[in-house]
């Protein structure tokens, strides 16, 4: 294996569960595989508007299956999935516009890594998807940057980073470089392999993911390698 590191762009939404599972089995891989990990924030709105797609809730006999299919799912890969009373509610009337700009300021004022970037995506994909709570308003995501271990002080400065056009044109570039890869959804994950992208969309391509990179594919937990749906 070369020991040169493959870059991983992972691009995703907190609106999206299944971003949720991706999300953190990349989080567990990142230092077990040779890669090297880049978080992508970006918005979901603007990839199933610019794709023409529709969200899988919108058709009845999906929505059903996706609420059977998430509890399955978050048992596989151990994720705290509890989908909020209104899903309706909270992924389309609410959205997830003011937390995606809230992240992406969190990644422009960090500096060194993504662990800031990681955790407060983690805690806000905690309060719609397992805590049903609000992640729209600025005391929501205050509280959700405080629980990620960031400072009072530099919370109020990323909130006012949030509204700014610097990072509201910078959550588009990222949504448009998505879009560019040819996505249609999240969670959309690049791998740069001999100076070719591959794209793979979803929560369940990890298998072929890492037979791209050379890697092996041990399960969602490859510290856990025997676990079981």
């Amino acid at each position: 294996m070369s020991s040169s590191k493959k870059v991983i762009e992972f691009f995703y939404d907190v609106v999206s569960p299944y971003s949720w599972l991706g999300f953190e089995v990349m989080c567990r891989y990142r230092n077990v595989w040779n890669i090297e990990l880049k978080l992508r924030p970006a918005f979901l709105g603007g990839i199933m508007q610019g794709s023409g797609n529709k969200p899988p809730g919108l058709v009845p006999n999906k929505f059903l299956y996706m609420t059977k299919d998430l509890h399955r799912l978050g048992l596989y890969f151990q994720v705290p999935i509890q989908p909020p009373a209104d899903p309706f509610e909270a992924m389309f009337k609410k959205g997830s516009l003011p937390a995606m700009r809230f992240v992406a300021a969190v990644q422009e004022r960090e500096q060194d890594g993504d662990q800031q970037v990681e955790r407060v995506s983690r805690e806000l994909w905690n309060r719609i998807w397992s805590q049903d709570q609000d992640i729209t308003q600025p005391a929501s995501l205050t509280e959700a940057a405080i629980k990620a271990g960031l400072p009072a002080s530099e919370i109020e400065e990323l909130l006012k980073l949030a509204t700014s056009k610097q990072i509201k044109d910078k959550l588009k570039s990222s949504t448009q470089e998505a879009l560019d890869y040819g996505a249609f959804g999240f969670p959309l994950t690049v791998c740069h392999i001999d100076g070719k992208a591959e794209m793979f969309f979803g929560s369940d391509r990890f298998e072929l993911m890492a037979k791209g990179l050379g890697e092996k594919w041990v399960g969602p937990q490859p510290h856990q390698p025997t676990a079981n749906l």
